[in-house]
């Protein structure tokens, strides 16, 4: 699946906005970013590397020659950009159950949004919505964002350990690397990829993957 490198997941959705609809929705994000709580529960989902709301007016797609006729659009659209480890099921879920109100709050005026809950409608917009990922590229396909964030931990105690210890007497440098191990074992650890779910949820993704690769197969055949 070329939404997937590694443990991450790259999901791309656009959703149309009428244009007078999509001022507003711009005021949203600028008082959204002036009140951090608004998108506070983010920050407890750790398996969110990033997630961006963009608004695109109709005349701001990009030509890629001037030879190019314009094209004229009917709607403003808003994209929105994430990568998150685990499965797309996992992640939606999660981010609904998260911030419900604020995915009220940046989506509500796209054009047929159903509101975060219940889940059911708002995985078909999403599904419906979303763009398929051409190509994706982690550098650490292996690695989830808790796997980089525990890497850097290690890397920072063991700096600081070496230079604690520069005249340390044997007995004391012994002290010291037990009391690293310590700090640190909960951030040493092996990376490798994602257990399966659930045979259920591993039986969709192979489906998925296989209808793709199928897809692919008949455009390019």
């Amino acid at each position: 699946m070329s939404n997937i490198a590694g443990k991450a997941y790259a999901m791309n959705v656009i959703t149309p906005l009428r244009w007078y609809t999509a001022w507003i929705t711009k005021l949203t994000f600028w008082i959204a970013a002036k009140r951090p709580s608004t998108t506070l529960g983010l920050q407890t989902l750790s398996l969110i590397h990033y997630a961006r709301w963009v608004v695109i007016r109709s005349d701001q797609f990009p030509r890629v020659s001037e030879k190019q006729p314009r094209e004229e659009l009917k709607y403003n659209y808003m994209m929105f950009f994430s990568n998150f480890n685990g499965s797309w099921d996992q992640y939606v879920d999660s981010f609904s159950s998260a911030i419900p109100a604020g995915l009220n709050m940046f989506w509500v005026l796209n054009i047929k949004y159903p509101r975060s809950v219940p889940m059911l409608p708002f995985h078909r917009y999403i599904t419906s919505n979303q763009i398929w990922t051409d190509h994706y590229y982690n550098a650490y396909p292996m690695a989830a964002s808790n796997d980089v964030k525990a890497a850097q931990r290690v890397g920072n105690g063991l700096l600081g350990f070496i230079d604690d210890t520069k005249n340390s007497s044997p007995d004391d440098f012994q002290r010291k690397y037990n009391e690293l191990l310590l700090t640190l074992q909960h951030d040493v650890s092996r990376m490798g990829p994602n257990p399966i779910v659930s045979l259920s949820a591993w039986a969709v993704e192979k489906r998925l993957r296989d209808e793709h690769q199928t897809a692919g197969a008949q455009t390019h055949g």
